[in-house]
């Protein structure tokens, strides 16, 4: 039985330095004319389709779909030199890069993602940092607003990419935000959550986590979890 790993990107995967913010923010700044428009929301583990709307929502701005296309083409404008700017919080995280490699190499598992970023978002930053090579395809914050819609999207991909046609509860989501945990939860598959981003342990066994681990740098417990020692 072919196992699929869904890998959640920011604080997961990579830690970009706050460049998706910042290029979201210059974005709606050049649009809408208002700076600073995500601040006060509260982004990990959301959709970039559900931040644009509590953004609008929250300055009063009218937007059709056409607009919120023209946002993300704007945003993806931007995020190619965000990423090259140094942030306070910024590289590969522990054990992913090794991870990666050694899943990669195994013919009983299958690797996507599912993540809030746009698609073109989460391949700029993953190729930023050298990683989009390991994931053929996955659930973006294109393909739904709320991030417990991802699941059911990522396993209909995975079939259209001619990847294993396999049940929810053969699935495991790595993410860092109790929103990671609930999406698995919701979609009848298992959790392992990482104190990588900006929850700590106790936060992500409180979510409800199958597991929690402070990092992915022990990657034959990571095996071991998954089901693959």
């Amino acid at each position: 039985m072919t196992k699929v790993i869904l890998f959640d990107i920011d604080g997961t995967l990579v830690l970009t330095g706050g460049a998706g913010v910042r290029g979201m923010t210059r974005a709606f700044e050049q649009l809408f004319s208002i700076p600073d428009a995500f601040q006060t929301i509260d982004v990990p583990g959301r959709t970039d389709s559900w931040i644009l709307a509590e953004a609008l929502a929250l300055h009063g701005v009218s937007c059709d779909a056409a607009g919120r296309d023209r946002f993300r083409e704007v945003y993806l404008e931007h995020l190619p030199a965000e990423l090259q700017r140094p942030g306070p919080r910024k590289g590969i995280m522990p054990g992913v890069a090794r991870l990666l490699h050694t899943l990669q190499q195994r013919d009983d598992v299958y690797l996507a993602l599912l993540t809030g970023n746009y698609e073109e978002a989460a391949r700029l930053k993953l190729a930023y940092f050298e990683l989009w090579r390991y994931f053929r395809c996955g659930a973006f914050g294109d393909d739904a607003p709320e991030r417990n819609g991802l699941l059911p999207k990522a396993l209909t991909k995975i079939r259209e990419c001619r990847g294993p046609a396999v049940a929810a509860r053969d699935v495991i989501v790595v993410g860092d935000t109790p929103l990671d945990v609930a999406c698995a939860a919701a979609g009848g598959a298992r959790s392992i959550a990482v104190a990588t981003g900006g929850y700590d342990v106790d936060a992500l066994r409180s979510a409800g986590a199958d597991l929690v681990l402070d990092d992915l740098s022990d990657v034959h417990r990571v095996l071991s979890a998954l089901g693959l020692s």
